[in-house]
């Protein structure tokens, strides 16, 4: 057989070991860049969700009172038509329609 120094294998086997353990090393810190880069995007992406859920029910809160108005004008207008008061009813529609031009030349 033949004679290994002490030194030999044993260095070479320490010194691979220390480069894949600062290789390891090297990875996971990339590794734990990438993780808070994603924790961040996935924080943002949930706050604007968060956001939208409140805009979206304060639409709907808005569109309920819409609705409301609405619902009711109708059953006034209703009541308005069965009296017979076709006159009336026109002088209404020529309001609303002049209320509309007075609205888009504002906005204009």
């Amino acid at each position: 057989m033949a004679y290994r120094g002490t030194r030999g294998p044993s260095t070479s086997n320490n010194f691979e070991g220390s480069y894949l353990e600062r290789q390891n090393d090297n990875l996971v810190d990339e590794l734990s860049t990438k993780v808070a880069a994603l924790k961040k995007v996935t924080i943002s992406i949930g706050e604007d969700v968060r956001e939208q859920n409140r805009l979206l029910n304060s639409m709907d809160d808005d569109f309920d009172s819409s609705k409301n108005l609405l619902m009711s004008t109708m059953k006034r207008l209703g009541i308005v038509s069965r009296a017979g008061g076709k006159n009336l009813i026109c002088y209404l529609v020529l309001f609303a329609l002049f209320v509309f031009f007075v609205i888009y030349y504002l906005a204009r």
